[in-house]
């Protein structure tokens, strides 16, 4: 072969390579496709149901219909729409489950997709059995071109494959495989098996022969899973706030869709690993073993005495176009309790060398927040485990636990707080003698009798500013730990909900129909916190309406906190408390007549300077000697004083 006809082969080959991308059917195309095939199926079946009984069109005088057109007739239709495919277009639904230790799955024939899942440890909090998904209005299945049709295998009917025909065969007893044929040995299947107290379960995709009927251009197949996702909780609305899609990027991060939209989406042309469907405490994904192409993901809020949820997850999936072609999955069926998803990520991680960062979806907060939920606060919960299976005195250790550590800051602040108060008798005396216009001149003048007396202002803020985090944290804990769900103390039936006393037959606005007696028994001990700090800081001078502001936070607390986790509002409520009680401590080792006297003393003692305030000094020195110099020094230019003129 010469040179010239190698060129053209070439030539030849790239252009039918380009002509093969160019005329692959786009998205939209698709969908269109899928809509008219929809249509059609829908004219099909009003048609057959608008036909009559073959009996009573048999009436005496009408000539027998020997032949009917094979276009018109049903079966022609069913070519029509789904060619090698059409014996799976029709039959009748059945379902089929299978089962461990911890869950049902139950598998529908039509579409060979997950029908519903229940988690047989669980409830929904008024003691239904909890279904992750359940009905015929979720979808799951493979969509792609195959002999110039657009196919849905949702809308198909499987059949059941016996353990010797199946791909593969060893799959153990807990494993359901379904197949649907398009003719001479060419076949989809799915297979699904049960892992052993597991919610982790294997998902198989077998194409067989496929290449023959879908062209050697096909390089992906996408994988359309839709669910309506009910309610379990008994707050719908705290619950749909924690609800959202997850999704991984292959080699990447955790990303998600916002839980505070109606309606979001996003186009993702990177590769993922997985896909999964969020629940306050439950999760549905799906894993692949090894990459997704690319994909398309949504989420829209419904209506929350129904659905929580509508999610969709448009996914495409790699495809070589060999006679046979295995695509491996995993489905993720269960809690969304962080050591159990960080169990799960660990084991796949030693299987398959990649970290799926599970637990990554429960919500712990950004930055130090998480950090502190993630490194001592999830460790110290699951300690205090190991001692008591009440909840309610977890969170009364846990509580104790904090403000013993964080007792030194504590008395700091408050001892800071004496000092401000002992000093305000010259402070006043400041403001007295300085009038309010030498704002400048007053402010310097208390900033030397705290440097003198050695008492820094801010004293008793920084010890605050220090545990705020822990509190910001425990905002973030509470309404997320699945420990706490459906677990009682003393009036509160549920912990990671709202408890309530006493139902209201109408709706205040931001506040609700119940009144949650953790949340009013926290806001009140904050008011009287509140009343004891201003009483001890009555001797530093306030900002104009920062007290009547300070009432204001606890009100709000009030309705913020009515439909929040009675966790969260309990171990808020434990913190006042807890506080009144080393405030009361620390007032029997604290003097103020000592106090005083040992900043009368601090202010007789000689300062030292800092090296930052003797170079400030000398410049100033150096600068005011400058200045002297120039009034002494003559003026020249002119004539002379005197001159030669005197006689």
């Amino acid at each position: 072969m010469d040179r010239n006809s190698l060129i053209g082969i070439l030539l030849i080959g790239l252009i039918l390579i380009i002509f093969s991308v160019l005329n692959q059917p786009s998205q939209d195309e698709i969908e269109r496709a899928r809509r008219e095939r929809d249509s059609l199926e829908q004219v099909r079946r009003e048609m057959e149901e608008a036909q009559p009984d073959p009996a009573e069109r048999e009436t005496p005088g009408e000539p027998e219909i020997l032949e009917e057109d094979p276009e018109t007739t049903a079966e022609g239709e069913l070519e029509r729409l789904y060619g090698p495919f059409a014996e799976a277009g029709e039959g009748d639904n059945e379902y089929y489950t299978i089962e461990n230790e911890l869950l049902v799955l139950t598998v529908s024939r039509k579409g060979g997709r997950p029908y519903s899942v229940e988690l047989k440890d669980y409830k929904t909090f008024d003691s239904l059995p909890l279904i992750l998904f359940n009905g015929d209005e979720n979808s799951f299945g493979l969509n792609f071109f195959a002999s110039n049709r657009s196919i849905t295998t949702n809308n198909l009917y499987f059949e059941l494959v016996s353990e010797e025909e199946r791909v593969v065969a060893d799959t153990g007893p807990e494993s359901l495989a379904m197949r649907i044929n398009a003719g001479n040995g060419r076949y989809i299947e799915y297979v699904y098996t049960m892992v052993p107290d597991s919610y982790m379960l294997d998902f198989e995709i077998n194409l067989v022969r496929m290449n023959e009927i879908m062209g050697s251009a096909a390089n992906f197949i996408d994988l359309y899973w839709e669910v309506n996702m009910p309610g379990h909780e008994k707050n719908p609305q705290h619950e749909n706030n924690y609800t959202s899609l997850y999704f991984r990027h292959y080699g990447d991060d955790l990303d998600k869709l916002s839980e505070r939209r109606s309606m979001d989406e996003e186009e993702i042309r990177t590769r993922l690993k997985w896909v999964g469907f969020k629940h306050q405490f439950f999760s549905s994904l799906l894993v692949a073993d090894d990459h997704f192409l690319s994909g398309y993901v949504r989420q829209e809020k419904l209506d929350e005495e129904t659905y929580l949820r509508n999610f969709v997850a448009d996914l495409r999936l790699p495809y070589d176009g060999n006679p046979e072609e295995k695509l491996g999955f995993s489905f993720y069926f269960g809690t969304n309790h962080y050591n159990t998803l960080k169990t799960y990520s660990s084991v796949y991680e030693n299987e398959n060398g990649y970290d799926l960062a599970l637990e990554k979806m429960v919500p712990l907060g950004w930055g130090i927040f998480g950090w502190i939920n993630r490194y001592i606060i999830i460790p110290v919960f699951n300690f205090l485990e190991n001692y008591t299976s009440n909840y309610g005195i977890i969170i009364l250790l846990l509580t104790i636990s904090i403000k013993i550590v964080f007792f030194p800051l504590t008395y700091k602040s408050h001892l800071s707080t004496s000092k401000m108060r002992v000093l305000k008798p010259q402070v006043d005396e400041i403001n007295e003698r300085i009038p309010k216009e030498k704002s400048m001149e007053r402010q310097q003048a208390m900033m030397d009798l705290y440097k003198r007396a050695g008492v820094n202002p801010m004293g008793g803020c920084l010890p605050m500013l220090i545990q705020l985090p822990i509190l910001i944290a425990m905002f973030r804990f509470f309404p997320t730990s699945f420990e706490l769900r459906q677990e009682s103390f003393l009036w509160a039936e549920d912990l990671s909900t709202y408890d309530s006393i006493l139902n209201l037959p109408f709706t205040i606005p931001w506040y609700g129909d119940h009144v949650s007696l953790f949340t009013l028994l926290m806001c009140i001990s904050t008011i009287i916190y509140t009343r004891m700090n201003s009483k001890m800081t009555a001797g530093s001078s306030q900002m104009p309406g920062m007290k009547s502001m300070m009432y204001m936070m606890p009100v709000m607390l009030l309705f913020i906190f009515n439909s929040y986790a009675s966790a969260l509002s309990y171990y808020y409520f434990l913190t006042n408390m807890i506080t009144f009680g080393q405030i009361a401590i620390i007032k029997r080792f604290v003097d103020d007549e000592a106090i005083l006297r040992k900043l009368n003393e601090n202010k007789k003692k000689p300062r030292k300077k800092s090296k930052f305030q003797a170079r400030m000094e000398q410049m100033a020195k150096q600068k005011s000697q400058q200045a002297a110099s120039m009034k002494k020094k003559p003026k020249t230019g002119g004539r002379q004083a005197g001159g030669g003129r005197k006689k």
